[in-house]
């Protein structure tokens, strides 16, 4: 498969298990939002990590979250608005999405610090008989980063008790790499 191709299947299929999260699991993020993660050594860092995926132009979508966080003093409320938000359209054209996931972390997390330390990393999903294998580079985004704001308010919708004390990962996938792992997989199988 084509890397362009590989990455345009991918987003399609990410935002299509985010809708069905959004839609049927209230929000809650399926086993594909939440890949295994793997070191250049293929050692396991991480089980699972929940992994968002940000739009090109996020202004319009963060500033919606961010108001909603701000306005209702319930939880609840702030939950409900923002999952008839993310349920609507929000997921309905994976071309408006950028490729680089983001992930919240504690600040100082010792798995930032390895996922850091080679600065790229293999995340590893599954879901619906689909898997993919994608090395990314990493990278702490800057608190102006619009990424970084579109993180941190859809954490927050969904736990208010996040504060300031946190770091922000991008995962920039390797589409040549991905498309090689995946490429020599089907060799592999057959």
């Amino acid at each position: 498969m084509l890397p362009e191709d590989l990455r345009n299947h991918f987003l399609t299929w990410q935002c299509r298990i985010r809708q069905i999260a959004m839609r049927e699991q209230e929000g809650r993020p399926g086993q594909g939002m939440r890949p295994r993660v793997l070191d250049a050594n293929g050692e396991q860092l991480s089980a699972g990590i929940i992994v968002l995926l940000v739009r090109e132009d996020s202004f319009e979508s963060t500033e919606f979250l961010k108001f909603q966080v701000q306005k209702y003093n319930d939880p609840q409320d702030v939950y409900k608005k923002a999952l008839i938000f993310l349920q609507s359209t929000h997921y309905h054209r994976a071309a408006e999405f950028s490729d680089e996931m983001t992930g919240l972390f504690s600040k100082g997390s010792e798995l930032v610090q390895r996922m850091m330390s080679g600065g790229n990393v293999t995340l590893e999903f599954a879901q619906f008989s689909q898997t993919y294998q994608v090395p990314c580079n990493t990278r702490l985004l800057p608190p102006e980063e619009a990424a970084y704001e579109a993180t941190l308010w859809h954490n927050r919708v969904f736990n208010p008790n996040i504060g300031s004390d946190i770091e922000i990962v991008g995962f920039q996938p390797d589409w040549d790499a991905a498309a090689g792992l995946m490429d020599g997989s089907a060799k592999a199988a057959s």
